[in-house]
C-alpha cells in the first residue's frame, strides 16, 4: 500500500489531500475548518481531517508532497528585483524579512508543524516538493476521464510559469510549453480586480459577475495597450502599466491615466456603468485569449480532450466558451481548479511521476 498525502499552503486556499494506491481517500480546504475564507496558513485541520479518513496516523504515512517549490519562487522575486533595480525596493524590503525566516526554509517549517499535528511523523525524509504548475496540471489530468488529453493550467504565477501546456497519456504527464512571469492571464485579471476595489485572490468571481451588466467597449484598448496576443494564444504584457512586479500595487498611474480616472476605493459604492463595461471588456479579453489558445491547442495536437486547472479555470464563463467552441470534443475542469486542487496534484505527481504507478482510469472522473 502506498499512501501520499498532498499539502497546498502559505499563498491562498490551503489544502490537504491523500490517496491511498492511486485512490483520492479524501481531500478538503483548510477554509472549510477554520472559516476564514481563503485561508492560507498552514491547513492543520484539513491535514487532521483526511489523514482521520483513512484511519492512518501521519507516521503511515510514507510521502508527503507540498505544491510547490519555494527555492524556485524566491529565484523568481530575486531575478525580479535585481532585473528592475533600483525601482521595487519597497517591495522587497517588505517581502525579504519573510523569505529569509520562514518560506525559504519550507521543508523545516513543514517538519515542525507535522510534528507538531503527531509526533509520529517520520520526518523530512518523507517530504517531495512539485513544480506549482506540474501540481496544477497533475491534478488536471490524473483525475480525469482520459487517457490521453492536453492540459493547460492558467493562473497568476508559480515559481516562474504563469501558464504551461502538457500532454497527458496514461500515467505520464509531461509539461511541453510555459509561459513565464511577468506576463500572465491570472495576474492580468488580478489588475483589474484591484483597480475595479476588490481584493486581489478573493474578488475575481465579482469581476465576472459584474461583466454581464456592462459592454466590452474597452476591448480593443486591452488588446492594443496591455496584452499583445499572438495567433498561438502565446502573448506579452506591457509592464508600463503594472506595478505587481516590483511593487506593492498591482496597477499604477498610467493604468489609470489609460482608463480616465483613478482605481476605486475599495468598498464604495459600485454604481456606475464605467466600472460594469470596464468588467466585461476584461472578460471578453479573458474569453478571446484563452479560446485563441485552445483552438491553437487542439489544431497542433489534434487530441480531442482538453484539461484545465489553475485560478483562470475557475472562470466558469470562460469555460463555457471553451466547451461551446468545440476545438476540442470533451473537456474536464478539475473542480478546485484553484490552489487547493493543487493539494490533489502534489499528491497524484508523487504517485505518478516520482514513483511510476499505474493509473486507473474512471468512466466519469476520479473525483
Amino acid at each position: 500500500m502506498t499512501t501520499i498525502l498532498g499539502i497546498s499552503a502559505f499563498y491562498h486556499d490551503s489544502a490537504a489531500a491523500l490517496i491511498v494506491d492511486g485512490e483520492i481517500v479524501a481531500a478538503a480546504q483548510e477554509e472549510r475548518f477554520s472559516r476564514r475564507k481563503h485561508d492560507a496558513r498552514f491547513p492543520e485541520n484539513a491535514i487532521r481531517y483526511v489523514v482521520g479518513e483513512a484511519n492512518l496516523t501521519l507516521g503511515e504515512v510514507d510521502y508527503i508532497s507540498f505544491y510547490d517549490k519555494p527555492f524556485l519562487k524566491f529565484e523568481r522575486l530575486l531575478e525580479t528585483y535585481v532585473g528592475n533595480a533600483p525601482r521595487g525596493f519597497s517591495s522587497f524590503r517588505s517581502a525579504m524579512p519573510v523569505w529569509l525566516r520562514e518560506k525559504l526554509f519550507q521543508k523545516r517549517l513543514l517538519t515542525k508543524a507535522l510534528k507538531r499535528i503527531d509526533p509520529s511523523f517520520r520526518g523530512p525524509t518523507t517530504l517531495l516538493f512539485t513544480e506549482h504548475h506540474y501540481s496544477h496540471a497533475a491534478s488536471a489530468f490524473f483525475p480525469s476521464p482520459f487517457d490521453e488529453a492536453v492540459v493547460l493550467t492558467l493562473d497568476g504565477v508559480g515559481e516562474w510559469a504563469t501558464g504551461t501546456v502538457a500532454i497527458g497519456q496514461g500515467n505520464e504527464c509531461e509539461i511541453l510549453k510555459e509561459i513565464h512571469f511577468p506576463h500572465s492571464l491570472g495576474l492580468l485579471y488580478s489588475a483589474f480586480t484591484y483597480y475595479l476595489g476588490f481584493r486581489v485572490n478573493s474578488g475575481e468571481y465579482k469581476v465576472m459577475g459584474l461583466a454581464p451588466y456592462g459592454e466590452p467597449v474597452y476591448k480593443d484598448l486591452i488588446f492594443k495597450e496591455l496584452i499583445d496576443l499572438r495567433p498561438d494564444g502565446s502573448f506579452r504584457m506591457n509592464q508600463q502599466y503594472f506595478d505587481y512586479a516590483t511593487g506593492l500595487r498591482m496597477t499604477n498611474d498610467r493604468f489609470a491615466d489609460l482608463f480616465g480616472r483613478p482605481a476605486r476605493e475599495p468598498e464604495s459604492e459600485l454604481l456606475e456603468q464605467f466600472h460594469m463595461d470596464l468588467a466585461a471588456s476584461l472578460q471578453a479579453v479573458t474569453e478571446g485569449v484563452v479560446l485563441t489558445m485552445t483552438r491553437a491547442l487542439a489544431k497542433e495536437y489534434g487530441i480531442p480532450n482538453l484539461c484545465l486547472a489553475g485560478g483562470v479555470a475557475l472562470n466558469c464563463v470562460a469555460n463555457g466558451k471553451i466547451l461551446n467552441d468545440g476545438a476540442f470534443s470533451k473537456l474536464w475542469i478539475h473542480p478546485a481548479a484553484g490552489d487547493a486542487g493543487g493539494a490533489v496534484g502534489a499528491a497524484f505527481a508523487a504517485y505518478h511521476r516520482e514513483f511510476g504507478k499505474p493509473r486507473t482510469i474512471e468512466p466519469t472522473d476520479s473525483m
